[in-house]
């Protein structure tokens, strides 16, 4: 049971992405608290409800890891052409996840270079505004994932080991943006208490969530595979900040101005 809260949290990856949208959306006010609110909602249509009719048939400890369980309930059910339909819905949603990655990726390369914590490269747009080079980098690092195959062939394994990894990269910034938010509350009251859209439960529910946080950690440090991604995890920590080290060292002078006039 607990060994299923890697997938789990890994399946929340993304829904930090309605901040990062909500500044090219139109009237934030009332579309930012809509789509949040909405996340609870296809939560439980789509995952719990889809659950429950998968336990329904296939007992839990008869899912096989390597196959999908929707397109066994179908073959099960006496439905190929179903199965095959829910394949191209699941790639689909895999492309869908994959392009919200890119998206938002892009648009932090970008916020970042203008800040001078990345390449100033990353700060050209497009004919159309958009922010290519970001995406060329973004596209590129996706391919690469693919990669991994070769590497490890055995794709569970990988698979693991990639949303592991994922799972707790996510989780810190998750923590950052809880962390974030309990100082903004700290230092701007009068600016939270003027907010639209509070977060429910406050101060209390982010300890609650950086507890939460704190036994995901354990339990992935129980499981070999998930060991594994813990253990590398920080490799990546270390090769962010050699390369934020090297970019802030050939900051652009105007930059090292601003943060000297700002500090």
């Amino acid at each position: 049971f607990f060994a299923g809260f890697q997938i789990a949290v890994f399946a929340f990856v993304g829904i930090e992405l309605v901040g990062t949208t909500a500044a090219e959306a139109k009237n934030p006010e009332r579309t930012l608290p809509r789509a949040i609110n909405s996340i609870p909602v296809r939560i439980i249509v789509f995952y719990v409800l889809a659950l429950i009719a998968i336990m329904a048939v296939t007992p839990w400890r008869d899912v096989v890891p390597g196959k999908s369980p929707f397109v066994e309930l179908f073959v099960l059910a006496g439905l190929p052409a179903a199965a095959s339909i829910i394949n191209f819905v699941v790639l689909t949603s895999a492309a869908s996840s994959a392009n919200s990655g890119v998206f938002s990726t892009s648009r932090m390369l970008y916020g970042l270079s203008q800040e001078g914590d990345a390449p100033k490269a990353f700060e050209k747009l497009s004919r159309r505004a958009v922010p290519a080079n970001g995406l060329y980098f973004s596209c590129t690092c996706l391919l690469l994932g693919a990669a991994l195959i070769y590497v490890i062939p055995d794709l569970v394994e990988a698979f693991t080991l990639v949303t592991t990894v994922s799972a707790l990269l996510f989780m810190f910034v998750w923590t950052l943006i809880l962390l974030s938010y309990l100082n903004y509350r700290k230092h701007r009251p009068a600016l939270h208490q003027a907010s639209k859209y509070k977060m429910p439960g406050g101060r209390l529910m982010c300890y609650v969530c950086l507890t939460f946080f704190a036994f995901i950690l354990v339990l992935l440090s129980l499981e070999d595979d998930t060991r594994k991604a813990l253990i590398f995890t920080p490799l990546w920590f270390v090769i962010l900040t050699a390369t934020y080290q090297l970019v802030r060292s050939k900051r652009h002078p105007r930059t090292a101005v601003r943060d000297t006039q700002d500090s």
